[in-house]
């Protein structure tokens, strides 16, 4: 890549931390078309599982006095196993297919949760962490379900970061390490995923920063916001 585009994409991955930082999740919605448009969609995908590792290493150092390991303990294993899953064997199921069940599973979250139907919630946060997993594992994209998993833990708007931390860094970890197996990493990504390691103390920092100053209403819009961001990318794609 030419040195103008690798600062454009550095930039990119520097807002994707951010919004990582404040919201607890959605650093795929902008890192992974990102680096997928100029790496390719195997390739960018399984970068961004590394950098999004990486990048969680930040974020729970940053939410060490927030992080709920008990609360987020159960949530975390099906992550793991559905991330497994999805990289290995999900990868070749039909994309289209894929897309359409995230984008219907968001809709049924998003009632549920302007519902606040609590048995309802309960009983589908397993099964949304599982498939946030496998999803993520073979497109690189599980907030929206994920997101609404660990919003069922009903936690305070710095442990639910704390959660998300937590079970992004064991699922990235898992992709990362079927990816690595599978040489889906070239030297380029490596070089690219180096260059951005200052980068991740910058966007976290500044995420911290605005998750911290945030009311609980605010926190709301964004993380919300994050949501519909996924589903309106989920959509064109399915167009």
């Amino acid at each position: 890549m030419e040195i103008l585009t690798v600062i454009i994409v550095l930039a990119l991955v520097c807002c994707s931390f951010a919004v990582s930082a404040s919201a607890g999740l959605g650093g795929s919605l902008l890192l992974v078309p990102t680096l997928s448009l100029f790496l390719g969609a195997k390739e960018g995908v399984a970068l961004a599982a590394l950098l999004l590792a990486m990048n969680n290493v930040a974020k729970i150092i940053a939410y060490r006095k927030t992080l709920p390991f008990r609360a987020a303990a159960g949530i975390t294993v099906l992550i793991v196993l559905g991330a497994a899953l999805g990289s290995t064997v999900l990868v070749r199921a039909p994309e289209r297919v894929v897309w359409v069940a995230v984008v219907a599973m968001f809709v049924v979250s998003v009632v549920v949760e302007r519902k606040q139907i609590g048995r309802v919630k309960a009983g589908l946060a397993p099964v949304l962490a599982f498939v946030s997993g496998a999803s993520s594992g073979f497109s690189g994209t599980s907030g929206p379900l994920k997101g609404v998993a660990i919003r069922n833990l009903d936690l305070g708007r710095r442990h639910f970061v704390g959660a998300a931390s937590l079970a992004s860094f064991a699922g990235d970890a898992t992709k990362t390490a079927i990816f690595a197996e599978a040489q889906l990493l070239t030297r380029p990504s490596v070089l690219l995923a180096l260059a951005a390691v200052p980068l991740m103390a910058l966007g976290t920092w500044f995420g911290s920063t605005m998750n911290e100053r945030a009311g609980e209403r605010s926190f709301a819009v964004l993380f919300w916001s994050v949501m519909v961001g996924y589903s309106v990318r989920l959509g064109i794609f399915i167009l």
